[in-house]
């Protein structure tokens, strides 16, 4: 490709720029990506800026986390747009919502690589154990995608995708300790702390780099004064521990082999109870919940950097291990999911066309001492995919289409268009369609799987005969980005068909059997507006905000669906003082939502919406050490009586305080 002078770079071709795909003279070196704008990779797995990627994309820094008290994913996501983070049980788990879609739709990454923990939990006890595993001092970017990209990631990718990068071993040695302490002035207990370890430099010159970072969290049972069950805890004690090591060996100048190494450790205890009962009641008032989980994770990964077009081979294993108990259960359980996935991807520029294509194999298999009627039960999946980015001047293209094959549920076909438009170097129009689907999970649509609900008064057995579920979105938006200030709007509607729920009691019409199962029975529709925007108001004061409004539908009631916000807003300010000292303050608004309430017949009600605000700071005492100081929910803000009726209770006003040490 021969270039002139004056020409400008298209949003693809900085891309391939940034990828060493495309070689630039002289003559158009100014017109490489600017020194300050964040690269993501998630969109299409080949680098784009923020502003240029062909999806709907945020990121967290490592700078936005060292800004706030994170104890989890979870917690550094909670400011993103179009991001919900929501409780999905009464002691205090959570789970990623985006766009309305629940934290079944939200496939959670690592490097690319898959996290998956879910299918040894197939209760509604909830399972944020995925977003406890990744120690916090490890991560270096999050990216989140909004909108389905099943294209690329096959099944789960309905809602989006959530991409950690970790931080890579450089030859210079890094190391750094910290330590944070958080304590809640309202309620008993609750107290919490965590520490870090982070090491990582060149073990042979030129040759072997490595890192290992080690972090553990320990917090006690919170017990609130909000709650209609004095004895029942309002968030539940948790000691978890993580251990990620990684070596890199740099076998040519263009040819490197990554191996990993996690360890995973993540041990709960509640008693908790959502419905009030009789103090003559054969059932414990305050069930005693005990989960023992311990993960092991290792990948190798084949990179290489060709001429004409770069290559990845890799593999992962992921073993978990957990030991369920719980008196709702009549008995100790232990269950094993075993992960084994192999995948390839080439990428490389053809003509005018950077092409990205890959396959996938991927076997699950779990083991259940109690649920499974065999013992055990397995599922595999393989997946071929394409991606085309081209462009027409000013417009650049991308598409791209998937094509899984699932042993139980047959062929799936996920396509994806998308074109954005550049009016100028710093405005752009964007916009586009795309299929997603999920399979059901193995405790779905496996016959002789039975999950123990109602309180340990009935058993939810598999369906083999579910239809994967599958939904349409599309979304179009635009987006400025200058030095000092930039703005984004973005529409987007989704169309969810083949919903799969579980059979419900339902007192109040007398309909409580003891065994049900699952059905696809529900559509959906989820349609909303994104605004976000940000200024430099001076030079050491920024603004910046996000609104998303939604409008969610059960089509086959015409009800909201449940635990969805009709409005999500964050603002935050950040102050740079002095050299030493900053300052951050974060507020959030929660918008009205329907909850079904357990202790009012199982029935859905309004709550009302609610507003937080955290203080942050950080003192820079010297280049090596920083301490940090805050306060969240410092209003202390209680959620109505809808919410603690189904003891989904807020944390009340809570202060921390930390240390950092880099050596």
């Amino acid at each position: 490709m021969q270039f002139t002078p004056g020409f400008r770079l298209n949003p693809l071709q900085t891309s391939l720029l940034s990828l060493g795909l495309l070689a630039m003279p002289a003559l158009a070196q100014t017109d490489a990506p600017k020194a300050n704008e964040t690269m993501v990779v998630t969109a299409t797995q080949t680098k784009h800026t923020e502003l240029t990627a062909p999806a709907s994309v945020s990121v967290v820094t490592r700078a936005d986390l060292d800004k706030m008290n994170v104890n989890n994913i979870g917690d550094a996501l909670k400011h993103v747009p179009g991001v919900n983070i929501i409780a999905t049980n009464p002691t205090g788990r959570n789970e990623i919502k985006i766009r309305g879609m629940g934290g079944d739709y939200t496939l959670l990454l690592v490097n690319g690589k898959r996290v998956n923990a879910r299918e040894t939990l197939g209760s509604s006890f909830g399972n944020d154990f995925d977003l406890s595993s990744i120690p916090m001092a490890a991560i270096e970017r999050i990216e989140v995608i909004r909108g389905p990209v099943s294209s690329l990631y096959g099944a789960d990718a309905l809602g989006g995708v959530v991409n950690v990068i970790l931080r890579q071993a450089k030859d210079k040695t890094e190391a750094a300790v910290g330590y944070t302490r958080t304590m809640p002035t309202k309620g008993q207990g609750g107290d919490a702390n965590q520490g870090s370890a982070f090491v990582s430099g060149s073990l042979i010159d030129n040759k072997l780099l490595g890192s290992v970072v080690v972090e553990g969290y320990q917090r006690d049972n919170w017990k609130s004064e909000q709650s209609n069950n004095p004895g029942a805890d309002a968030l539940e004690k948790r000691e978890v521990v993580n251990v990620l090591s990684s070596l890199k060996w740099l076998v040519t100048d263009n040819q490197d082999i990554d191996f990993d190494l996690g360890y995973n450790q993540n041990d709960m205890d509640s008693y908790f109870n959502n419905v009030p009962l009789p103090p003559n009641s054969p059932r414990p008032l305050t069930a005693h919940n005990v989960q023992e989980l311990d993960r092991l994770s290792l990948g190798l990964t084949h990179n290489g950097r060709w001429q004409h077009f770069d290559s990845r081979v890799r593999y992962y294993f992921e073993q978990t291990d957990l030991m369920d108990d719980s008196q709702l259960n009549g008995g100790v359980a232990d269950v094993t999911q075993t992960n084994h996935t192999v995948d390839g991807q080439v990428s490389g520029y053809l003509g005018d066309h950077l092409l990205t294509s890959g396959a996938e194999f991927r076997d699950t298999e779990l083991e259940h001492s109690r649920s499974i009627t065999n013992g055990n039960v397995d599922a595999s999946q393989s997946a071929v995919y394409l991606q085309d980015e081209f462009s027409f001047g000013d417009l650049a293209l991308t598409l791209s289409g998937r094509l899984d094959h699932h042993e139980t549920y047959g062929n799936e076909f996920s396509p994806r268009a998308y074109a954005l438009y550049s009016l100028s170097d710093e405005w752009v129009l964007k916009g586009g369609i795309g299929k997603a689907f999920k399979a059901p999970t193995l405790a779905q649509s496996s016959e002789g799987f039975s999950t123990t609900a109602c309180r340990g008064r009935c058993q939810v057995i598999g369906n083999p005969d579910l239809k994967p579920e599958t939904a349409i979105s599309y979304e179009f938006g635009t987006a400025y980005e200058a030095d000092r200030f930039g703005a984004g709007v973005t529409g987007f509607h989704n169309e969810i068909e083949d919903l799969i729920q579980s059979d419900q009691w339902r007192p109040a019409a007398g309909y409580m059997p003891s065994v049900m199962t699952y059905h696809n029975i529900k559509k959906a529709r989820i349609k909303g507006l994104e605004l976000t925007g940000w200024v430099d108001v001076l030079d050491n004061v920024s603004l910046a905000g996000n609104w998303t409004l939604l409008d969610s539908e059960d089509r086959s009631t015409g009800d909201d669906l449940t635990k969805t916000p009709d409005h999500t807003g964050n603002l935050t300010l950040d102050w740079k003082a002095s050299d030493v000292v900053s300052a951050n303050l974060a507020w959030q608004y929660v918008g009205s939502q329907i909850i079904t309430v357990p202790a009012r017949n199982a029935q859905a009600f309004k709550s009302k919406h609610y507003q937080t605000l955290d203080v942050n700071t950080n003192w820079s005492v010297t280049p090596a050490l920083d301490f940090k100081l805050g306060i969240t929910n410092l209003t202390n803000t209680q959620r109505d009586d809808v919410a603690t009726d189904a003891e989904f209770i807020l944390e009340g006003r809570t202060v921390y305080a930390g240390v950092d040490y880099k050596l």
